[in-house]
């Protein structure tokens, strides 16, 4: 990937949230960034990899990363890594120590929430781990300002020698403005300075760092009150006055244009004279933040009388047409809305033909989910990724689902927790390359050393799917896209535990191999690694084949290519007949969208009547030549 050609310094240019702070990454010199893809905060660090004079690397979790940037910041260097909302949790443990031993190089965390829960599985708020890890938070409102803050985040982590959390929104990461950029400014690393009861956390050095941390916090907080990042606007109504941050604000600037409001840009500590001084221009204070109560309860923890999650939602983002009607209702002190009623910027739009998330025409997951839709008897643990819409119509083959790699403890659990209820099920769990190398592994070795019944279907496609193709320790290339070592799946699960001859490698689209392969390893009472080895219909590295029609005079309705789930079919007539027996039956007549089909013969294999032809240009058919 080639580098970028840096604008010219006070250059204006249009960038969403994401592109501005990689921007300001650059800009302040950093050297080392590091993250793992997560929507809505992938483009950071691919963007980051195309600018010069800096490292940039997909690592294999959010904790490696966050380690990663720990360790360039002890060489004096400044350091950046990029998560989204859930990669927080994993990256918890290095952030919970290094907020002890502070940072030396400029340290910054930047994390995207996903408010809305457009992509994720939960909806938690960072927030709560700059009091956690007693750091300092900035929250940017447009994308001048995470440009801005996140050039500002640097100097406060080297002035006050302690990591800085960025947290941006999923609507700051995305929404384009305006930026005024910069030039680059090197910032050449210090080099490490050896100080064992600085650097290396036993017991008895983290107890002598507590003290310098809270010392550290009391300085903040000072700061906070002081900071132009916190700016108290006057107003003219005196209703109601506002404290917010984020896009929050832009929500209740276009709501309540005329009324006093505290922004936060310096979210934590928050600046308890400037909220004073609000609380006097007005009648009702009230606290809009996304998404949790959590300076609503630390502000009425202090003594003053707030309004916030009492008759806001606690989902989603705040946009003035939730935000509005419902301070108005407060105003009149009218009783607060359902929280069911808030529906975000939703809530009045008109209904739209439903469109539900499903598989990619040939993505090699559907031969997966079909055959396993076809068997019975069996528990399946999921995994977060593309195929976790595996739980989905029409393959119904996921019962859970809870976070990255947890298939494999859940699996474990259901094989050691199973009752007589359960006593012949078989017990499954599918995970993605990706996801196995994020967290897999270790529940992996888990399940072989505790000698767990667990059958592992390892869905190799070559990249990281969900967040937009980003490559991986297992297709051999970096960031960049520059070669680089490549793992081998059955070494390392072999490595890990499992018996040579319970590993077996498998083409997803040869449905009769991947039904009898699974199949017989469930039978056995042992561990069972499945791997299969087609790429990703999205990457280059997938070569389409010739696609496929539908002979509609041979087409008996049967609907078993309906059953494979894949999106280029479509039905165009459904019947329901009465059999000689008097068994009613539902017939489902097809046709094969010839644009979007790209050959991988999954509908053929179950079509009864051998409807399914090669399509041909010129308007003849290609019988399907047996493989």
């Amino acid at each position: 990937m080639a580098a970028v050609m840096p604008a010219p310094a006070a250059s204006r240019l249009l960038m969403s949230g994401n592109e501005a702070v990689s921007r300001a990454v650059w800009e302040s010199g950093t050297k080392v960034c590091a993250g793992y893809p997560g929507t809505p905060a992938t483009e950071m660090l691919e963007q980051l990899s195309t600018y010069p004079d800096l490292y940039t690397e997909w690592s294999v979790n959010e904790k490696v990363s966050l380690e990663v940037a720990i360790g360039a910041s002890m060489m004096g260097a400044r350091a950046f890594c990029a998560m989204k909302h859930v990669g927080l949790n994993v990256a918890a443990d290095p952030l919970m120590t290094v907020t002890l031993t502070g940072a030396e190089g400029g340290l910054v965390i930047a994390v995207a929430d996903d408010v809305g829960m457009s992509s994720s599985q939960n909806e938690q708020d960072s927030r709560f781990y700059a009091r956690f890890a007693h750091v300092p938070i900035l929250e940017p409102a447009d994308s001048q300002e995470a440009y801005d803050m996140a050039r500002y985040a640097f100097e406060l982590s080297e002035e006050y020698q302690v990591p800085v959390i960025l947290r941006l929104t999923a609507r700051i990461c995305h929404v384009k403005g305006l930026v005024k950029v910069g030039e680059r400014v090197a910032h050449p690393p210090k080099g490490f300075t050896k100080n064992a009861e600085r650097w290396v956390m036993v017991p008895g050095h983290a107890k002598r760092r507590i003290p310098l941390m809270l010392a550290r916090e009391q300085e903040l907080k000072r700061l906070s009150d002081k900071t132009p990042l916190n700016v108290l606007e006057p107003g003219s109504d005196r209703r109601v006055a506002f404290v917010t941050s984020g896009p929050a604000y832009m929500h209740v600037r276009e709501s309540f244009p005329d009324a006093p409001v505290l922004k936060l840009g310096l979210s934590y500590p928050w600046p308890l004279e400037k909220v004073a001084a609000l609380a006097e221009m007005a009648d009702t204070l009230v606290v809009v933040e996304e998404v949790e109560p959590l300076l609503e309860t630390e502000l009425k923890a202090a003594g003053f009388s707030v309004h916030g999650k009492d008759f806001l939602p606690r989902i989603g983002e705040l946009a003035p047409e939730v935000l509005a009607p419902a301070v108005e209702k407060l105003l009149r002190k009218e009783s607060a809305p359902a929280p069911e009623a808030a529906q975000g910027v939703l809530a009045n739009a008109p209904p739209l033909f439903p469109r539900p998330p499903t598989l990619c025409a040939s993505c090699p997951h559907m031969g997966i989910y079909y055959t396993l839709s076809q068997l019975k008897n069996l528990t399946i643990a999921g995994d977060i990724g593309c195929y976790t819409l595996g739980a989905g119509h029409p393959w119904n083959s996921l019962d859970s689902t809870i976070c990255m790699g947890a298939s494999m403890g859940v699996a474990l659990g259901m094989d050691k927790g199973r009752g007589e209820a359960d006593k012949n099920k078989k017990i499954l769990a599918v995970i993605g390359d990706s996801t196995f190398m994020h967290m897999g592994m270790q529940g992996l070795l888990d399940i072989t050393w505790n000698r767990g019944n667990v059958t592992i279907l390892l869905l190799d496609n070559g990249t990281v799917g969900m967040t937009g193709g980003q490559n991986t320790p297992a297709n051999g290339r970096d960031i960049r896209g520059q070669s680089a070592p490549r793992i081998d799946f059955p070494r390392l699960v072999e490595a890990l535990g499992v018996k040579k001859e319970r590993i077996h490698v498998i083409d997803p689209y040869q449905l009769p191999v991947l039904f009898k392969t699974v199949r017989d390893e469930t039978k056995i009472d042992d561990v069972s690694v499945i791997i299969t080895n087609r790429p990703c219909v999205l990457i280059e590295e997938f070569k389409p084949f010739r696609p496929y029609v539908v002979q509609e005079e041979k087409c008996t309705g049967c609907g078993n290519c309906v059953e494979v789930g894949c999106p280029a079919i479509h039905v165009t007539r459904r019947d329901r007949v009465v059999k000689a027996s008097g068994k009613e039956v539902d017939l489902a007549f097809t046709r094969i969208d010839s644009v979007a089909c790209t050959g991988c013969g999954l509908c053929v294999q179950p079509c009864a009547p051998e409807a399914i032809v090669h399509f041909a240009p010129a308007g003849q058919v290609i019988p399907v030549v047996p493989a």
